[in-house]
């Protein structure tokens, strides 16, 4: 049988297992949903001994597949959500539930720590901004407000390198989750001791750092028991999930760009060197020597699943973007802020709310679902416009994710920023990139060159409409102005 690989992407809503020939061709894959706790305003949180009973009942169920053998798995590859804080004890005993990226309760933490350091001091070592969002607030939090955790922590991991751990009892940090603790060095990728002792951290609360290629372990007789994997299968550290669905897309070279029409949305850009700017994010690539300037935001294809669940679970996705299809570009004036849980880069406004705008009673639900699509266009454009202060360059962006299925959402998206847009096979992408780092760290490919040449295929290019874009240049600062008035009464 043919050499194959595994990859396990932690998703926000499930998670994917996916067997992969060397080829890249999927052979079997799955989902298996687990749960978000909403305790208070402003929390979200996930137990990552969920991620783990799901995964291994997806790796037991894509093994029973035609064509899949364990004893054929040549590298398991791991990616997963960013931000986690995941307190474990010596053991790797699970000890609370982790604060997923969506978590916003550090706010206050956040504005003491740049006040008492100094904000820039922080943005010359981590190259990002402190914000609730990311991990190193999380962990003061738990020193804050849960002392007896804090106290019997032994490490905080991410939710790829709790799974690592599971997988193969060896505790890893990979360089590309980094960019989420703040004592982290962005340019030299190594830890910064003395400005975690001013946090308040230390350096022994996190684990070694390995490229995100390296493989940590392999595959535990107790692994192997709970998963009918076979022991001894090489694991690699793997990495972001928005990092290995760029390389999964075919960006690993300097300056090509991945566009993200996942639950979430955003871009990534790829450079040589380390691209800091405030207002976005930026972390090492999972391929070595390059990093990702990246937007995140909140608003993606789970703005549409969100419209389809309150108001259309009648129809398909295919038949609600039919109905949009009917309105032209611009939306008849109707435009539409995706904050559906606040907003991250480049706006960074945890009180932000979605709102429609020009609502009529001339207008139908084919408006309103025209204006989300355009929504999330406009703040994949505003990540784009902000990136260029940086004087990066963008032409292409290859699309990654379930949104990217949509011919008439990518048109969108390509009308709005006025790129070309590139769709390879979208649905996999994120699982692709963990499984090619398995493949480049367990020799079955020779480097990237030969792992993306390999598996990764265009299956369709969209050009952008340059009257559909006059419109949305227009329209673009009604949304950007429509923010900027109502900021000031979100609550």
């Amino acid at each position: 049988m043919k050499e194959q690989l595994l990859g396990i992407d932690i998703g926000t809503s499930a998670c994917k297992v996916a067997v992969f020939d060397a080829d890249g061709h999927v052979l079997a894959q799955t989902n298996q949903p687990y749960q978000v706790y909403y305790p208070e305003s402003g929390w979200a949180e996930q137990d990552a001994r969920e991620w783990w009973d799901a995964i291994c009942a997806g790796i037991r169920e894509v093994l029973l597949a035609k064509g899949v053998s364990a004893e054929a798995i040549r590298g398991i590859g791991v990616d997963g959500q960013s931000w986690s804080a995941i307190p474990v004890d010596r053991e790797g005993n699970v000890l609370d539930r982790t604060p997923i990226w969506m978590d916003t309760r550090a706010r206050d933490i956040c504005e003491r720590v740049k006040e008492e350091l100094g904000e820039d001091t922080i943005f010359e070592v981590a190259g990002n901004d402190f914000l609730p969002s990311y991990t190193t607030p999380k962990m003061l939090w738990f020193r804050e407000q849960r002392p007896d955790v804090f106290a019997r922590t032994d490490k905080f991991l991410q939710s790829n390198s709790y799974i690592v751990w599971k997988l193969t009892g060896e505790m890893s940090q990979d360089l590309s989750q980094g960019y989420g603790i703040h004592f982290f060095d962005m340019k030299r990728l190594e830890y910064d001791g003395g400005l975690a002792e001013r946090l308040g951290l230390s350096v022994d609360l996190v684990p070694r750092l390995y490229r995100c290629d390296e493989v940590v372990g392999t595959v535990t007789e107790e692994a192997a028991r709970q998963t009918g994997l076979r022991p001894g299968i090489p694991v690699v550290a793997g990495g972001l999930d928005a990092a290995c669905g760029t390389l999964g897309a075919g960006v690993y070279q300097p300056g090509q760009t991945q566009e993200q029409g996942g639950q979430a949305g955003g871009m990534s850009i790829c450079a040589d060197r380390p691209l800091a700017h405030k207002k976005l994010i930026l972390s090492p690539h999972v391929v070595p020597e390059l990093w990702l300037l990246q937007g995140g935001t909140v608003g993606g294809g789970g703005t549409l699943k969100w419209f389809r669940q309150e108001f259309g679970k009648d129809l398909s996705f295919d038949e609600l973007t039919a109905e949009a299809e009917k309105v032209p570009a611009g939306g008849d004036g109707v435009v539409f802020l995706p904050y559906m849980a606040g907003e991250r880069s480049p706006i960074w406004d945890p009180d932000a709310k979605g709102v429609f705008y020009g609502l009529s009673f001339d207008k139908t639900r084919g408006h309103m679902i025209r204006a989300l699509l355009e929504g999330v266009a406009f703040s994949l454009e505003h990540n784009l416009r902000t990136a260029a202060e940086t004087g990066v360059g963008v032409d292409v962006l290859n699309a990654m994710g379930g949104a990217s299925n949509s011919v008439l959402w990518t048109q969108i998206k390509a009308d709005v920023t006025g790129k070309t847009i590139q769709v390879p096979a979208s649905d996999t992408a994120t699982t692709l990139g963990a499984v090619l780092l398995a493949g480049v760290g367990c020799g079955l490919y020779r480097h990237y060159d030969e792992a993306v040449q390999r598996t990764i295929q265009v299956t369709r290019v969209q050009e952008p409409d340059w009257r559909n874009h006059e419109v949305y240049q227009r329209q673009m600062e009604l949304y950007l102005e429509l923010y900027e008035r109502l900021k000031g009464i979100h609550v």
